[in-house]
């Protein structure tokens, strides 16, 4: 008869690797906030123009915005890439994801403000963190332009606006700890929120590049800014908020509904991408 087979030893569980976000660098930081500075007066300078300025409109400088912003998105990248927080894993991952946004942009084809992109944006974001997100936003806005032939003056100001959005969602707390119901309820409000303010901010593009359509609406160049402003309210709330709404409303529907599975597809992805992971060589085991 044999004996009793010693007991083997078990090794212990690794520990499950938390999936963190693309790293936000000094120079990356920099380079954003370089980018919000002029997209704030690209976006604003018309309410301080006086009412003599020529070309007080955006169709003018939307090539210049476009150029410059090509420029800066490239910086972004590049700074995030010398800080160590982007390498050829996250690059993949930002294609991936930069496809998907763009295709769903045409599902709603911008009926009532139905947009499904917005809630991909903001999962995304929260995930891989500002950075990430602010380039994956204006990317997708970029290749949804191409795809839907929606390529104008106004596509610059969507890139930056979309950059903003997702680039909001990575900024939310608790990325390290906060799960569960918490987290999708305050991704949810965060959509519902930010979804107006792209609604508003790309308000502010197109009502003064239309004056004179209405009285009591329309921009006029040179007027005090608080004058200019309650005309902006009451722009917003006549022409966007249904529009605004339907996006706010979608953007909550699809992320409680489909947001546990995405968060959890989106880190698992991360884990196994492992950005930043020191590469390590074990020995043979003796």
């Amino acid at each position: 008869m044999t004996g009793p087979r010693p007991a083997r030893a078990v090794r212990p569980a690794r520990p499950v690797r938390p999936a963190r976000p693309v790293r936000l660098g000094p120079r990356a930081v920099v380079a954003l906030v370089l980018v919000g500075a002029i997209g704030l007066m690209a976006f604003g300078w018309p309410l301080l123009a006086s009412g003599t300025s020529v070309g007080v409109a955006h169709p003018q400088d939307a090539p210049w915005l476009f150029a410059v912003l090509l420029v800066l998105l490239v910086g972004v990248a590049v700074a995030t890439v010398a800080d160590g927080g982007l390498d050829a894993k996250a690059v993949a991952m930002l294609g991936v994801l930069a496809a998907v946004g763009a295709a769903l942009r045409p599902l709603g084809a911008g009926t009532a403000g139905l947009e499904p992109m917005f809630f991909l944006m903001v999962l995304s974001g929260r995930v891989l963190g500002p950075g990430f997100g602010f380039v994956l936003g204006s990317v997708t806005m970029f290749a949804s332009a191409l795809l839907t032939g929606g390529v104008g003056p106004w596509m610059p100001f969507q890139m930056l606006s979309m950059g903003w959005f997702a680039m909001g969602a990575g900024l939310l707390p608790g990325a390290e700890r906060l799960r569960g119901r918490g987290e999708l309820l305050m991704l949810a409000g965060y959509g519902f929120v930010a979804a107006f303010a792209y609604g508003t901010i790309m308000n502010l593009y197109g009502w003064t590049i239309v004056p004179g359509q209405a009285s009591g609406i329309s921009f006029v160049p040179g007027d005090p800014l608080s004058e200019n402003l309650v005309r902006f309210l009451a722009y917003c709330l006549a022409t966007s908020l249904g529009w605004d709404l339907g996006r706010a409303a979608l953007t909550v529907v699809l992320t409680l509904a489909i947001g546990p599975t995405l968060l959890k597809a989106l880190r698992r992805a991360t884990r196994r991408a492992a950005f930043e992971a020191p590469v390590t060589f074990e020995g043979p085991e003796r």
